[in-house]
């Protein structure tokens, strides 16, 4: 199985790969490998866009258990299954706070409110979100879940239920994949009304443990550290900076001299010199995927 090593296994739990920070710090330089095409990651599917959206900003019901595959809760705190494997009944965490930003301060909790609007977004087109702001989301058609869930219902505040055409023994493990970040439906809303719906892409908001600042395409991307993250014990750093590097030679150069503490995708042929290094930690966690050349 290939292994990768992640942002969410490095930030998360505190992990430092470069030289010199073995503890906590006030500010994280991670050399990324390119700029993210959005802030949305219900439309995308690469890494370099999940890394600088859904593992920084935002939650999902269920989650990976930080460094391996095991599926644990998250904004929800516990799920139940009907005999038949085709109602999912998710119960949700109270007191989840959305971030607070110069662009949207939210006024309520994260509720089944927020639940209906990511996913009914993904399945309606005719929502009218979605046809403000047309789109399509890639991972979710992919896997067949817009065929598969046929229906999403708000039982109250704190339960969402999920209605399935057929069993899906995945599907627990499909909603903590990136693409399932649960979106504020308040921030939506307030979007719509200033014909901004757009900017849902570029201006995020989440509950996760990273608030969104500033973005210089190429160049750079800034965050803070969330205050009021519902796991307070994760938030160990008050800044991280996303060095934008798209050379990987540069990227290992940076990290030598400590200009930046992480970084990603080395080339094949760095790979054994830099576990040699005794200054340098490289954790992995087993991939989800195989991949192979058909010929």
């Amino acid at each position: 199985m290939r292994k990768k090593t992640t942002l969410k296994t490095m930030i998360a739990a505190g992990l430092i790969l470069g030289c010199g920070l073995t503890h906590a710090a006030s500010n994280l330089v991670f050399c990324s490998e390119g700029s993210p095409a959005g802030f949305d990651p219900g439309q995308y599917t690469t890494g370099t866009d999940f890394d600088a959206s859904a593992e920084t900003v935002f939650n999902r019901l269920a989650q990976f258990e930080r460094g391996g595959t095991k599926v644990v809760p998250g904004l929800a705190t516990r799920w139940d299954v009907s005999p038949d494997g085709l109602t999912y009944t998710f119960h949700l965490r109270d007191g989840v706070k959305f971030h607070t930003t110069d662009y949207f301060k939210p006024t309520r909790d994260f509720n089944a409110d927020d639940v209906l609007f990511t996913f009914n977004r993904m399945l309606d087109k005719d929502m009218p979100f979605r046809k403000a702001y047309p789109t399509e989301f890639p991972y979710f058609t992919d896997m067949g879940m817009n065929e598969n869930i046929t229906g999403v219902e708000k039982v109250d505040d704190h339960t969402v239920k999920f209605t399935l055409s057929t069993v899906n023994a995945a599907f627990i493990q499909n909603m903590a994949m990136s693409f399932a970040s649960i979106q504020s439906a308040e921030y939506a809303d307030q979007l719509l009304k200033q014909g901004k719906a757009k900017d849902i892409n570029q201006k995020p908001i989440g509950t996760g443990p990273f608030v969104f600042s500033k973005y210089q395409k190429d160049a750079q991307i800034r965050y803070k550290g969330n205050q009021n993250y519902w796991k307070p014990e994760d938030v160990k750093i008050d800044n991280l900076i996303f060095a934008i590097t798209t050379d990987p030679s540069v990227r290992m150069q940076k990290l030598k001299k400590n200009e930046c503490q992480i970084t990603a995708y080395p080339r094949p042929a760095d790979i054994k010199p830099l576990q040699q290094d005794q200054n340098l930690q490289m954790p992995s966690q087993p991939g989800f995927n195989l991949g192979y050349i058909a010929y």
